[in-house]
């Protein structure tokens, strides 16, 4: 349910699990996890899905069973963050829930126009992983965090756009080309001015 892929230097990882809206269950979550905490040797990281969901968040039966308060969400966001690679996420369509947490932990979101985006924790009665809202109101500030947190809001892609949620958004057929596309300089250049930008831009 997750394939990888480390074609020429980029590792891309695809969620594959269509037919449950590329729900995630611990499973799937650690292996992700893993993945991530041994993605040094590449020089950019892709995470996609299969489908017209990028993610529903947690598998709602392992949600209910403790997977909504897990550390391995925090664990894997963890790792994608601390990458010295760039990070990009591919998103191929929705993102809910806890998926959002890898998403922004990456260093660049782009998107498919017809995406939607909501994280409704409160509504279900959990607070989120410690470093999501830290990480969502950095890119698109405390108020428009809690719009979204709080508020119980659906984003829509041009929204998440115009908010800084996401950096560009890309029609469905072009989104892998455009990922691997912002990767060109980044394998083109030395491993540590790559990372030293990175590094700069923390």
């Amino acid at each position: 349910m997750i394939d990888l892929d480390k074609s020429g230097g980029i590792w891309t990882v695809t969620i594959n699990r269509p037919e449950k809206a590329n729900s995630l269950t611990l499973e799937m979550l650690t292996e992700l996890a893993l993945i991530a905490e041994s993605a040094g040797a590449a020089q950019a990281l892709i995470i996609t899905g299969v489908g017209k969901v990028f993610s529903a968040g947690a598998d709602l039966d392992q949600a209910c069973a403790g997977l909504a308060v897990s550390d391995v969400w925090e664990r894997l966001s963890g790792a994608i963050a601390t990458l010295p690679c760039l990070t990009i996420a591919a998103l191929n369509g929705t993102l809910a829930g806890g998926a959002m947490g890898m998403v922004l932990a990456c260093d660049i979101r782009i998107a498919v126009p017809t995406a939607k985006f909501f994280y409704p924790v409160m509504k279900l009665g959990f607070l989120p992983q410690p470093s999501d809202p830290k990480r969502m109101a950095a890119l698109i500030g405390p108020a428009r965090t809690k719009l979204i947190l709080m508020g119980g809001q659906k984003i829509t892609a041009a929204e998440a756009l115009n908010f800084g949620l996401v950096e560009r958004l890309v029609a469905s057929e072009e989104l892998m080309v455009h990922a691997n596309e912002l990767c060109l300089d980044v394998l083109n250049a030395s491993p540590q001015i790559a990372q030293g930008i990175k590094a700069m831009c923390r």
